[in-house]
């Protein structure tokens, strides 16, 4: 076996870099590899590293493990590239995205994949990822690039429209509901086989099987005893509307349509108990656990556990090098794989991996209710790239003004105005061709 250069883009993001590192290194396969650690934080980075190597040691491998803050040198014949970034961090980006759409009128949940929140982290991110794909180019061309970053569908759409390089985008939203719905129905998980196609955070599951028997009554069963989880009302809420049940979480998907969250209907707040601002609660949360979560991570004395995560990333690389065949969910290009959706949309699908590589599988066509509210995500994303690669601030308006979410809040006046505040308070974190005429750099 080879041992292949595993790059991990924002390794600072320590403990998901521990999930990932400690799945790949558990295969014996990959237990050489070379795993180049690349972070712009000197201490985080320091962190993984010291946390990377303990986990080399505590599961028997032996990787060559190394960290850096030379892009050029981490990406320097890279076979795989697994990205992590966050464009901004939560301070002061996401605290920004959260702060200006409620002074508003416009709440939102999570913001970091569609949404107003969504469209300005796209702004932040693609430029940067579409920087980082460049590199790649010259210094990896074969890369395979594994994108976990949000928001997903925009960022691989703008990477496939900028770049030459294979990236596929990664999300553990299917496994996850799985896993949910399995203990709501009362039925192992490892039992049910499903298919599951849409845009990432706005899939359905198709098929949700066990020995060829439908589960989708013992779902609906669910709703009819009154047991419907209090944390995912919304999602069967959209099930009892649409027949099939979505992968994305209720708070999630809550700021996706224009139906759940409206300013002046506190009731519905209260009837789907919908977590208003919640993805900053999480960060404050995150940020406090990792503060005693560190030092025991990286304390010699104590054991550090090594469990596999539900991650695709270490799985396809696996079955790239091994050839052992496997079906992950993953972000592509559609290409008529979904063949009521538009060519050119980036898709969340089913794709076999050995070692011929990523091959998407061909769906057909989509409940017509599914993909016509696919479209509404769909032209969101489309229009926030084009505006990003284009320089076109118009486009970024038009991006706002038709998310579901935003226009049931806001009139045109009032969305315009809020991208044009959004886009000024980020400032250097917006791309040049973006800014305000006189904030440009001459």
């Amino acid at each position: 076996m080879r041992s292949p250069k595993i790059t991990f883009i924002g390794a600072g993001s320590t403990v998901f870099a521990k999930n990932l590192i400690g799945d790949l290194l558990s295969y014996p396969e990959l237990a050489a590899a070379k795993i180049t650690l690349f972070d712009i934080d000197e201490k985080r980075l320091t962190e993984s590293e010291i946390i990377a190597r303990r986990i080399n040691q505590a599961v028997g491998a032996r990787a060559v493990i190394e960290a850096t803050t030379d892009r050029s040198k981490a990406l320097d014949g890279a076979d795989y590239a697994i990205n992590m970034i966050q464009v901004g961090g939560y301070k002061p980006a996401t605290v920004t995205d959260f702060a200006l759409p409620s002074k508003a009128g416009l709440n939102q949940t999570i913001a970091d994949s569609l949404g107003i929140g969504g469209i300005m982290r796209a702004v932040r991110t693609v430029p940067v990822l579409l920087s980082m794909a460049h590199d790649m180019e010259r210094l990896c061309p074969d890369v395979l690039h594994l994108n976990y970053v949000n928001p997903m569908a925009m960022n691989c759409l703008g990477l496939n429209r900028g770049s030459k390089i294979r990236t596929v985008g990664l999300c553990h939203s299917v496994r996850h509901t799985a896993g949910e719905l399995a203990a709501d129905i009362g039925v192992p998980v490892e039992e049910i086989d499903y298919v599951v196609a849409g845009v990432n955070h706005v899939a359905f599951y198709l098929k949700f099987e066990r020995d060829g028997q439908d589960l989708y009554p013992l779902i609906q069963q669910v709703i009819d005893e009154g047991r419907v989880p209090d944390t995912n009302r919304v999602r069967y809420d959209v099930f009892k509307r649409f027949g099939y049940f979505v992968t994305e979480s209720s708070e999630h998907f809550a700021e996706y349509v224009p139906w759940y969250i409206k300013r002046d209907r506190p009731d519905l707040i209260e009837k789907f108990n919908i977590p208003l601002n919640e993805y900053p609660r999480r960060c404050e949360s995150q940020l406090a656990e990792w503060e005693s979560m560190s030092a025991d991570l990286k304390d010699a004395s104590k054991p550090i556990e090594v469990r596999r995560s539900v991650e695709y990333g270490s799985e396809i690389i696996h079955s790239i090098e091994t050839g052992q065949p496997r079906v992950i969910y993953g972000n592509v290009m559609n290409r008529g794989a979904i063949s009521n959706l538009p060519a050119d949309a980036c898709v969340e699908l089913p794709i076999l991996v050995d070692r011929q590589g990523l091959q998407p599988t061909m769906i057909g066509d989509l409940p017509m209710q599914l993909a016509a509210l696919m479209q509404t995500q769909i032209n969101v994303q489309k229009l926030t790239v084009e505006g990003i690669l284009t320089g076109r601030r118009d486009h970024i308006h038009h991006a706002a003004l038709l998310d579901p979410h935003t226009a049931a809040e806001l009139d045109t006046d009032q969305i315009v105005r809020l991208v044009d505040d959004l886009l000024d308070a980020h400032g250097d974190f917006v791309p040049a061709n973006l800014r305000r005429r006189s904030d440009k750099v001459a």
